[in-house]
């Protein structure tokens, strides 16, 4: 059995892209996170230590993906996961997801999106 903790739909302004309009302009990126975790000595001792601030996990997302630009929403969510498995060695695996709702395709669609997951093995 596996224990989560999600965190979904957090918005960030930032420079990633492969065109220079993306790179000089900006656009917003919606992250989802999926934390695999034994939540269980959390659960039955109610103490913080046992468990993973979600807090301070916002914080290293943001730093991502509001700080240095990319070409690729793929090498985002790649440091999204490195940083998250290397600051809290109590996870046991992530899911990144890495939403572009502002995509610079001709046509309609509600976003782009890159899905990785990896673990503290890899």
């Amino acid at each position: 059995m596996s224990d989560y903790i999600r965190l979904e739909g957090l918005e960030f302004y930032g420079y990633h892209g492969a065109l220079v309009e993306e790179k000089e302009l900006g656009q917003r990126f919606i992250i989802d996170l999926e934390l695999e975790i034994d939540l269980k000595e959390a659960g039955r001792t109610d103490q913080l230590d046992k468990t993973i601030n979600y807090a301070k996990v916002y914080q290293t997302v943001k730093k991502v993906v509001e700080g240095e630009a990319y070409d690729l929403i793929e090498s985002v969510a790649e440091e999204i996961a490195d940083r998250l498995l290397t600051d809290y060695s109590m996870l046991k695996g992530v899911l990144i997801r890495v939403k572009k709702p502002e995509v610079p395709i001709p046509g309609v669609l509600d976003w782009v999106e890159v899905e990785i997951e990896r673990d503290n093995k890899s």
